[in-house]
């Protein structure tokens, strides 16, 4: 049985998200395709996820034992190392990712939990686990060297050691004329394909 973490990153209502569209599909066709696995969703706006403060820094670089993971900052940095899976949905924003998920990762980003400094550099300890980032965009950005979020995610799961990481991204939906239903259906069934394989 897998562990699927999904993080959501919109500060949208519910039912208002074109990203929550398709991501929320890819989940109820995972749960159809792997009824046995345990989904956790993590809304980081209801979990009122906030910046780093001065006074978290020395749990963070602290002894990590036990008691560590009762720390409100690091239990969600122990839930994201004992995840198999990861499904990442978050908008492009200003060509990047939304501030509340960058604060998130920063929460995740401890050594000794999911990465770890050795005399040859630092190594990630989340090997062989998976990860989707969902993503909708009001342009056409594809590849382009200005798309900072996707990039960015690719980046720092990596540097924990997750190399397998797919991106469902839906585009140009603030275009004039652009048939947004449309796209935000075909991203549906993108996501529904790619979540039978997941």
């Amino acid at each position: 049985m897998s562990k699927v973490l999904y993080i959501k990153a919109n500060i949208k209502k519910d039912g208002e998200s074109r990203t929550f569209k398709v991501s929320d599909s890819f989940i109820e066709e995972y749960k159809s395709s792997n009824p046995n696995d345990e989904i956790i969703t993590l809304d980081l706006y209801k979990e009122n996820i906030d910046f780093l403060k001065p006074e978290d820094l020395g749990e963070i670089f602290g002894a990590k034992n036990e008691e560590s993971r009762k720390h409100p900052i690091l239990k969600y940095a122990y839930q994201f190392a004992e995840a198999d899976k990861y499904v990442i949905a978050a908008p492009m924003w200003n060509l990047s990712i939304p501030a509340i998920l960058k604060a998130y990762i920063d929460y995740v980003s401890v050594t000794g939990i999911t990465f770890k400094y050795t005399a040859e550099g630092p190594v990630g300890l989340l090997k062989d686990k998976k990860a989707v980032h969902i993503v909708s965009r009001g342009g056409e950005y594809g590849d382009a060297p200005y798309e900072m979020g996707d990039r960015y995610l690719r980046t720092i799961l990596g540097f924990f050691g997750i190399q397998d990481m797919k991106t469902i991204a839906v585009e140009s939906l603030d275009v004039v004329g652009a048939d947004v239903e449309g796209k935000v259906e075909q991203g549906i069934k993108v996501a529904k394909d790619t979540a039978k394989l997941f």
